[in-house]
């Protein structure tokens, strides 16, 4: 198969077929029922520490909704949420998030379109938030254009799980490593750098830069604290002697192509 034959609806559906890569369904929330998915999502480790990094509530943009477990979190939580999410399917993009709203009651605008030309006035938005989602991006820089323009002066933009690479030639690794990029052809990943550029030449002032290692955001469905206790087992130590402040100079150090990053920060008033 190529990236010609082959939908992204259909790679997730092959995904799911093989026993082999059924623990990264479940931890990409690809499983069913879709209920139970977005449940979990919401009870996770992830969910609660991006919870740390929320404004208060008001007017969500879900970029990138996928089949809406992020979505569905916002909105149990109370915010007002839009989701945009280019593909139609049923199991992985817009007609989910539509039947996750509908069976539950939720009031979830969708969006059938790309990040690139958002259909939303400007300064529309408390918060803009992504999950792996730029590194999707047609146009890197245009996404994040648009993610400024539609947000709020010092509304907040939370973009998770990133793929990074260190150099240009680590892509190539990165790709021929991924389960499903062969399949539908849809994977990417930026150096850090380009990341941050493409932020911040947009008017969004970056706050934390969240390496592999600093949130439970990026090491889902790992945590810090079993990382912890992992690396104490490992050298006979009590736990606590494993400080945040450690694991962050490891996660900095680390250079394995596509590892995950997150962004937080605000627009400028």
């Amino acid at each position: 198969m190529n990236d010609k034959n082959i939908s992204w609806e259909e790679a997730v559906l092959w995904l799911k077929s093989e026993p082999q890569y059924q623990d990264l369904v479940k931890a990409s929330f690809f499983d069913d029922p879709l209920q139970g998915a977005a449940d979990r999502y919401h009870q996770s480790t992830e969910w609660q520490a991006l919870k740390t990094y929320l404004p208060k509530l008001g007017k969500v943009l879900d970029i990138g909704s996928g089949r809406g477990i992020s979505a569905y979190a916002f909105a149990k939580e109370g915010w007002q949420v839009n989701a945009l999410e280019p593909d139609g399917s049923e199991i992985v993009g817009a007609g989910a998030i539509k039947l996750l709203a509908e069976d539950n009651g939720l009031n979830i605008e969708i969006e059938q379109t790309w990040g690139e030309k958002l259909p939303f006035k400007d300064a529309s938005f408390d918060l803009v938030h992504g999950r792996q989602v730029l590194h999707h991006a047609r146009d890197l820089n245009l996404l994040c254009k648009e993610a400024a323009r539609v947000l709020k002066p010092n509304g907040v933009f939370i973009f998770t799980r990133e793929h990074v690479i260190s150099k240009p030639e680590d892509l190539r690794t990165f790709l021929d490593s991924h389960p499903l990029h062969e399949l539908y052809g849809g994977e990417h990943a930026y150096m850090l750098e380009e990341y941050k550029v493409a932020l911040g030449s947009s008017g969004l002032v970056l706050k934390d830069v969240l390496n592999p290692m600093q949130s439970d955001i990026n090491l889902y469905p790992d945590t810090i604290l079993t990382y912890k206790k992992r690396i104490a087992k490992k050298f006979m130590l009590p736990s606590f002697f494993v400080m945040n402040f450690f694991l962050k100079i490891y996660g900095d150090r680390l250079d394995s192509p596509g590892r995950l990053y997150s962004f937080v920060g605000h627009k400028n008033a």
